[in-house]
């Protein structure tokens, strides 16, 4: 277990696509738009986890049709994900600090959303549950589905643990972070990810 959640820990700190929207829509929405985005985002990996536990992600292995469904469902998300943020980069760098609280309340249903969407529809996720549990189930064990569950909580644990800690270090910075300025740089920065991660996820082969 240990060994599992040192692994895990490490993965999850890796910058990536859901670091980079929660970075984002915690400048947007404050503590509760970065709190709903990684809500969403724990929320898809449990999708997968689940679906690993009980064995329906080795469809994507098995299945090039399954892959290549979720695979063009998620690079076309995330496509549309990143142009939007690179648009809204464009409009944040000539608004004014104080018009952020308005828009927020308006879609916050849309931060849960988004992260949820980002890891449920990345087959990249699915197999990654389905290469990386298996190596961390004892051969001992009298259920080896109850035990995959259990390191899919403990994943989820640690996922919610280290992004409440990073969107608490986002907020202390927020005054700064949200000048228009640096909030449109790192909504381009967001963007220009979530585009290349869309395209690359396209081209990936099965």
């Amino acid at each position: 277990m240990t060994t599992f959640a040192i692994a895990a820990l490490l993965l999850i700190m890796v910058p990536g696509p859901d670091q980079a929207l929660i970075t984002r829509n915690a400048l947007v929405g404050g503590r509760y738009g970065g709190t709903l985005t990684m809500v969403g985002g724990v929320l898809g990996v449990t999708v997968h986890a689940s679906a690993a536990a009980a064995g329906l992600s080795a469809l994507l292995l098995t299945s090039a049709t399954a892959f290549t469904a979720l695979k063009i469902a998620g690079a076309v998300y995330l496509l549309w994900l990143g142009v939007q943020m690179l648009r809204s980069a464009i409009r944040t760098r000539n608004e004014p600090v104080v018009a952020e609280a308005v828009a927020v309340a308006r879609r916050r249903s849309t931060y849960l959303y988004q992260g949820f969407l980002s890891n449920a529809l990345n087959p990249k996720v699915a197999l990654f549950f389905v290469t990386f549990l298996p190596q961390f189930l004892s051969p001992d064990t009298a259920s080896p589905r109850a035990q995959a569950l259990l390191l899919s909580a403990i994943f989820a644990g640690l996922y919610l643990a280290w992004f409440g800690l990073y969107i608490a270090l986002v907020e202390r910075l927020g005054r700064w972070l949200r000048r228009p300025r640096v909030k449109a740089r790192i909504e381009q920065v967001t963007g220009a990810l979530l585009v290349a991660v869309a395209v690359r996820l396209a081209t990936a082969a099965h």
